[in-house]
């Protein structure tokens, strides 16, 4: 039971990382996996590629598809709407951040 209410509030945390790092610089599955995985999330690319196709699906990312030693690689970046809600979640991530940080 805890295990499955903690993934759903991990859920949200690691669509404001994706958003954070797709603001950057363009990413793809493996390195936001990867990126992930040093912040403690153990995801598997069945989980991960799911979220990354409905972000793009709701407007937040835009896909680019690149050509990476013979491979297609889909490469991620955010677009305006991606960082508008990115800057909402910030300061809504912030203001709960002081709320529970004692």
């Amino acid at each position: 039971m805890e295990d499955k209410v903690l993934r759903k509030l991990f859920l949200g945390f690691i669509h404001i990382h994706i958003l954070h790092h797709a603001k950057e610089h363009p990413i793809f599955g493996l390195w936001m996996l990867e990126e992930l995985k040093e912040h403690g999330y153990s995801l598997s690319a069945g989980t991960l590629y799911p979220i990354l196709h409905t972000m793009e699906s709701d407007g937040l990312l835009l896909k680019e598809e690149k050509n990476v030693d013979g491979k297609i690689r889909k490469y991620y970046r955010t677009t305006d709407k991606g960082n508008s809600v990115l800057e909402e979640a910030q300061k809504k991530a912030y203001e709960l951040f002081k709320e529970i940080k004692d």
